[in-house]
């Protein structure tokens, strides 16, 4: 990877730049190797209710200057938790890309927490929840999930319970702060219109005296349960997620997944989109997506439908699965796939952020920097029998998890 540069400081935190000189700004993110998997029964939540403390304020800045500092400077702040990671990242002008670490890290390694400003997030978490729960095109989503992987730490809510959000003290959040944002866990990566040597400078200062902790335990692979959930809600329209298991960062059939993906629902132009939404008119969006952690995967098909058309949806579904298990696609068809996945890669190597996170990611996951060559590479050794014999070991009706929240009290 051409501009790219790698320094480990003696305390184990990760510092990653990709230089890119012809830019004008640059896309920082501070990572913490944590996320809802990790947490206690205890803690549901925990990860990303700290993610919303960190915007609370420290020391040095309020909540409104933590925003002012950025946002004054034309550029954007902004974090995401998910299960197995947490990211605060801003992007901003190259000229102010101290200033933007110098926020950055202040929020990661100084925050206040706030016992006042900790009351009031609880009740902003909690109005999230409730929103997210009055949403169902997003709610049936979590529900599948918890369904598919049960008590497994990857089928647990990111978001967090009710009952587990309303009981966090200052103390608890402290106790996770040291526990999971250690210097083994903490990485910086920055794309741009950087200088790595500052970066790493600056990255010293910031986190120089965090102390590393033992690795985590290794979690097991989710067993995934099979079934039907229907729940009855008031809503217009039936909200649904078909899906089955799916592949891990490092499984066989990770490449052979993202093409199958592409091919079933990853588009206007994919069997899904045009059978259920063009061809009979059944749907608005349909589609599908896989989920992948480091421990395994979830494939899943979504769609919203009426209540009438709900039976003919599931059986246009079935269908297009089992002429996957039976015929594979064709060749033409698997052709086109790998041209699209490959020029969407080197659409989104044009955005400063998508740079950053993927430069992060593989760090995180593989130890490495992998190529778009690379990947553009593995996907196109993927053959049209590896989507065929994939889609047979996956789709079977009897490994299929249907979650649905249909009109009706």
């Amino acid at each position: 990877m051409e501009g790219f540069q790698f320094t480990q400081l003696a305390n184990g935190v990760r510092v990653l730049t990709e230089t890119i000189p012809t830019f004008s700004s640059a896309s920082l993110g501070i990572w913490a190797l944590t996320g809802s998997s990790h947490e206690r029964p205890s803690e549901a939540g925990i990860t990303h209710f700290i993610e919303h403390m960190l915007f609370k304020g420290t020391p040095k800045r309020t909540a409104h200057q933590i925003a002012e500092e950025i946002e004054g400077r034309g550029g954007v702040l902004n974090a995401f938790t998910d299960k197995e990671r947490t990211c605060y990242y801003c992007r901003v002008l190259a000229d102010d890309v101290a200033v933007g670490f110098d926020v950055l890290s202040d929020m990661v390694a100084h925050a206040s927490l706030d016992p006042d400003e900790l009351e009031r997030e609880k009740g902003v978490v909690l109005e999230e929840i409730k929103r997210s729960e009055d949403e169902p095109g997003d709610y049936v989503h979590d529900l599948h999930l918890q369904g598919l992987w049960g008590d497994h730490e990857l089928g647990l809510p990111v978001i967090g319970t009710r009952e587990s959000v309303s009981s966090f003290g200052q103390s608890d959040l402290r106790q996770y702060i040291d526990r999971r944002y250690s210097a083994n866990n903490v990485m910086v990566s920055a794309t741009g219109k950087v200088d790595h040597a500052e970066l790493v400078r600056l990255s010293e200062a910031a986190f120089g005296h965090l102390n590393s902790a033992e690795p985590d335990p290794k979690l097991s692979r989710p067993a995934m349960t099979p079934g039907t959930n229907l729940i009855h809600k008031e809503v217009e329209q039936v909200h649904f997620c078909i899906g089955t298991a799916g592949s891990s960062y490092y499984d066989e059939d990770f490449y052979p997944l993202i093409v199958l993906d592409a091919i079933l629902g990853g588009g206007m132009s994919s069997r899904l989109f045009q059978e259920v939404r063009e061809k009979r008119g059944l749907a608005y969006a349909v589609g599908s997506y896989m989920l992948t952690y480091t421990v395994g995967g979830a494939f899943t098909i979504y769609g919203g439908t009426g209540r009438q058309t709900w039976d003919q949806v599931q059986e246009v579904v079935r269908t297009e699965l089992d002429k996957l298990m039976a015929d594979g696609p064709t060749d033409q068809e698997t052709a086109k796939v790998k041209r699209q996945i490959a020029g969407n890669m080197v659409l989104g190597l044009e955005s400063a952020s998508s740079r950053m996170m993927r430069m992060a990611k593989n760090e995180m996951v593989h130890g490495r920097q992998i190529s778009v060559e690379e990947t553009v590479g593995k996907i196109n050794d993927v053959t049209r029998e590896q989507v065929r014999n994939l889609a047979q070991r996956l789709f079977a009706a009897e490994n299929m998890r249907t979650t649905a929240i249909l009109p009706g009290a």
